[in-house]
């Protein structure tokens, strides 16, 4: 690391503006990853540990679990700029116009500061249709930041939450030290791709990252687009993450992929939990079932992608009738969430459970329908963060301060 911050003089703004320092990234620097990996560009964060990641070859895992959802860089200086060299990798789909840039949100002192983004970069041109993949390949960018205050300060740079981000190099016109732990609840959460960031406006207004904002507690985002299967190396990784609260969201993606019939879901809900509990006997625990789609309430997945308006949405290519034969719909899976949790409860008191529609139902739906028919918008995100942060954060509620 560099000098302390209490040898560095107050050096003029305009000197450090060209007098750069170059600090090495390193995993000390980085919150919200459970892994990093060094790469021929830089430094990779994941969201999942390597041995996790060697058990399943599935390619929507693999990029979801690198898209940084959560992931910040955390530094104490009196820098008043900063530049970050990192190359990107993000998504483009054949038939749909092109999905928005990622963002770099800047917070000072824990307060939203400033906005930017990287240019060039990787692109990964998907065919939904066939299921295939072609990688363009891109050079790195840089994002500045610069006008920040004149004095000691705590700076967090969220990492977009749908660009693969490889953190190249970190240059400050003053030295920079880890952001020391401040003492927060740490709260892990597991979810879907609404919980990874879906149409979030940034990453820091995500759903879990605004209720955590609000709960004021430290957040470690374990949502995974399409990926919240109930895999039991991501029970492991529950399991083996340090945690003073953890909610898992369960629901949306068994039906959307239609991997599994009522038969099996329930001993896999049991042994999901169990898993986690193995780390975490005591920690409050909340089971989430999902929010309101209209699309999968009493029909099964799996879900399929519909360009026909020229606009990618989706569709429930179940039968209704299909029910009765097992197959998984969100009324289905919230009916047997709530009896199971209900039952392991009587000897588990800090597990709980919360209805989906309580954050998204139907009124919401009314107001704030899902743009492509399965994710929320940027406003639905921050009604859902307002919504769980006043449910679980609240004084009675299962992550406040006197159960944690």
């Amino acid at each position: 690391m560099n000098d302390r911050l209490d040898d560095v003089p107050g050096a003029p703004t305009a000197a450090r503006a060209t007098d750069w320092i170059t600090t090495p990234l390193t995993p000390e620097l980085l919150r919200g990853a459970l892994d990093v990996e060094r790469t021929d560009h830089g430094l990779l964060p994941h969201r999942l540990p390597a041995r996790a990641r060697a058990q399943c070859a599935d390619g929507l895992l693999a990029m979801a679990e690198a898209q940084p959802s959560g992931v910040r860089l955390a530094f104490r200086t009196r820098a008043t700029a900063v530049e970050l060299d990192a190359l990107r990798t993000k998504n483009a789909y054949k038939g749909a116009p092109p999905r928005p840039d990622g963002v770099y949100d800047l917070l000072v002192d824990g307060l939203p500061a400033a906005q930017a983004g990287v240019s060039g970069g990787n692109v990964v041109m998907v065919d939904m249709a066939t299921g295939s993949a072609e990688t363009l390949p891109g050079p790195a960018g840089t994002v500045r930041f610069t006008g920040l205050p004149d004095r000691v300060k705590d700076v967090e740079i969220w990492l977009p939450y749908n660009e693969i981000t490889q953190l190249i190099a970190l240059r400050t016109d003053a030295p920079v030290e880890p952001l020391p732990d401040a003492g927060r609840k740490k709260w892990l959460h597991h979810g879907s791709s609404i919980s990874h960031g879906s149409f979030a406006a940034s990453p820091s207004a995500t759903w879990p990252a605004l209720a955590a904002s609000l709960g004021g507690v430290e957040l470690t985002n374990l949502g995974f687009s399409g990926s919240a299967l109930l895999d039991p190396f991501t029970a492991r990784a529950l399991r083996d993450t340090p945690a003073d609260l953890i909610s898992v969201k369960i629901g949306i993606n068994l039906v959307n992929t239609d991997l599994m019939r009522l038969r099996a879901f329930g001993p896999a809900v049991h042994g999901f939990l169990d898993t986690v509990r193995e780390g975490h006997p005591t920690v409050p625990l909340l089971v989430v079932s999902p929010v309101l789609c209209p699309i999968h309430e009493d029909t099964p997945g799996p879900s399929a992608p519909d360009f026909s308006n020229g606009t990618l949405r989706f569709r429930a290519a179940g039968d209704p009738a299909e029910r009765a034969a097992g197959k998984l719909t969100l009324n289905v899976i919230r009916d047997e969430l709530a009896r199971l949790v209900a039952q392991r409860a009587a000897e588990d008191p800090n597990l709980h459970y919360l209805d989906g529609r309580e954050l998204y139902g139907e009124a919401d739906a009314a107001e704030l329908p899902l743009p492509d028919d399965l994710h929320p918008d940027a406003a639905t995100h921050r009604r859902i963060g307002e919504r769980f942060a006043a449910v679980a954060f609240a004084s009675g509620g299962p992550f406040a301060t006197e159960r944690a």
